[in-house]
C-alpha cells in the first residue's frame, strides 16, 4: 500500500463537542485574551503616572461605545476563566469529576460568569 493512500485518523470534525472540551478550550482562549487585555490596561496605569492630559486622553478611549464593549467582554473573560480555574482546582481534588456533575458544574460557571459580569458591569456604569 502506497504511503497516500494509508487510511487518515479520526480528526475533530468527527466529534460531537461536549460542554467540557467546549469550556476547557474557551478556558484557554480567554487566559490568552486576558494577556493581551492586561496590556492594554498597562496603558491607564502608565497615564495615571503621566499627568491629567494623558490620563485624559486614555479615559477618552475607554470611555468609546467599543472600548466599553471590549471591556465588558473582557470582565466576562476574567470571571469565566477565574471560576473555571476553581472548577479546575476541585477537579484536583476529585469532586465533579462524574460526567453529570461535571456537565452542571460547566453550566454553573457560565451562568454565574454572565451574573457576575452583569452585576459588576452595572456597578460601574459599563451598562
Amino acid at each position: 500500500m502506497k504511503k497516500e493512500n494509508l487510511p487518515i485518523s479520526p480528526h475533530l470534525q468527527i466529534y460531537k463537542p461536549q460542554i467540557t472540551s467546549v469550556l476547557s478550550i474557551t478556558h484557554r482562549i480567554t487566559g490568552f485574551c486576558l494577556n493581551i487585555v492586561l496590556f492594554f490596561f498597562t496603558f491607564w496605569l502608565i497615564s495615571l503616572s503621566l499627568g491629567k492630559h494623558a490620563y485624559d486622553f486614555i479615559i477618552g478611549i475607554f470611555s468609546s461605545f467599543p472600548a466599553r464593549l471590549i471591556i465588558t467582554i473582557s470582565i466576562l473573560g476574567f470571571f469565566y476563566h477565574f471560576l473555571n480555574g476553581l472548577r479546575h482546582i476541585l477537579w484536583d481534588f476529585g469532586f465533579f469529576l462524574e460526567i453529570r456533575s461535571s456537565t452542571l458544574s460547566g453550566y454553573f460557571v457560565i451562568l454565574f460568569s454572565v451574573f457576575l459580569t452583569l452585576l459588576l458591569s452595572f456597578k460601574i456604569g459599563l451598562i
